[in-house]
């Protein structure tokens, strides 16, 4: 990639946080508002590794929507999450509306559960919500010697079908995560569009303009103005290839499921009250069920270093491989703390008084 650095994008007037810290300010949000506090911690603690891991626009940033639809009564605080369908190799959850950090959790646990019987597993989820970003359940299976894969049918429509004009479709992400021995992971977390919506809301935040080719407007031109993102579409990966994937993604995160697709999806940006129905799949597969795990992460390992040492084009200082970034990231906010930008601790420390708890530390 041309002129990489190593470490991650410093960011203007931001201070810092420790991991713990956030993971206890959203814990303590979320019990203030009435969830009971240890799955407050749970959600917490996935909604803190999304920021250590560089997911900057779906961990607490997105903490104050969610109170919103809390406080709006879109969310159930206290879910009955259980299975409504079940065969040895695959199940499916109802969510009870219950936030989607909570529900997938339980989803990827199941999945790495029935895995360690089946070799592979399929766990299905509907009436469900916003759960983050995709690479924190499709990770969930590593730490089992397992490969995770995991998708979902996004929270609003921000993507027509190719060539049309009517937002049918969502970002609807997949995330692939591989084991290795003694290098990282390989990480594949990637929306269907160029860009994941939770970016643009960030850069509308943040008084940045977008980049072009992450946004249209129904005129064809680029858009590059987030705060008129409602005037536009978002573009797919490759054109009707991303287009193709995002359709077949829903139908196996939504429709499959019972769960909203299509025109059925709910703008949880703009509507904070009605049901979403949010649909996603969690898939564990056993690494023992195809070959022993230590050689199979050795293999794995071979094709990292067959990546990192291929030839490089001119202008390219760095060959990266899926999760590379996130794993870098994770190691320095671990060490150094959570960058939280000026706009972001105003409105935390707003949400922070209005639920009558302590603002975030640091």
């Amino acid at each position: 990639m041309p002129s990489v650095s190593n470490a991650p994008a410093a960011v203007a007037s931001a201070t810092s946080v420790s991991i713990a810290q956030l993971q206890d300010f959203v814990a303590r949000v979320l019990t203030a508002v009435g969830m009971p506090e240890p799955d407050a911690r749970t959600v917490g603690a996935i909604i803190a590794e999304a920021d250590a891991r560089g997911a900057d626009a779906h961990g607490v940033f997105r903490l104050p929507a969610y109170v919103k639809r809390i406080r709006a009564g879109g969310m159930n605080m206290r879910p009955d999450i259980r299975i409504v369908e079940e065969r040895a190799g695959s199940a499916l959850l109802d969510g009870d509306n219950g936030i989607g950090h909570l529900i997938m959790k339980k989803a990827a646990d199941l999945a790495v559960q029935k895995a360690r019987y089946t070799g592979v597993a399929w766990v299905g989820a509907r009436m469900s919500n916003h759960a983050g970003p995709a690479g924190i359940y499709a990770r969930m299976p590593l730490r089992h010697g397992m490969i995770g894969i995991y998708m979902a049918v996004g929270s609003a429509n921000h993507m027509p079908p190719w060539g049309g004009t009517e937002m049918l479709l969502s970002t609807n992400p997949i995330a692939i995560a591989v084991p290795g021995h003694s290098r990282p992971p390989i990480v594949l977390d990637m929306a269907t569009t160029n860009a994941a919506y939770g970016k643009v809301k960030a850069k509308a935040q943040r008084g940045e303009t977008m980049p072009e080719g992450w946004m249209v407007g129904r005129d064809g031109k680029p858009l590059l103005d987030p705060k008129r993102s409602n005037e536009g579409f978002l573009l797919p990966i490759g054109g009707a290839k991303g287009y193709g994937l995002a359709l077949m993604f829903g139908l196996l995160a939504g429709t499959l499921n019972g769960a909203a697709f299509g025109k059925d999806v709910v703008d949880f940006n703009r509507d904070y009250a009605t049901t979403t129905n949010t649909g996603h799949t969690v898939i564990a597969v056993d690494v023992e069920a195809f070959m022993p795990l230590r050689e199979f992460e050795e293999q794995v390992d071979d094709i990292w270093a067959q990546m990192k040492s291929s030839p490089r084009l001119p202008g390219w200082d760095e060959i990266r491989l899926p999760g590379e970034q996130s794993h870098r990231t994770f190691e320095e906010r671990a060490a150094h703390g959570v960058p939280i930008h000026a706009e972001l601790r105003t409105a935390l420390d707003a949400l922070a008084e209005s639920v009558g708890v302590a603002p975030l530390d640091g």
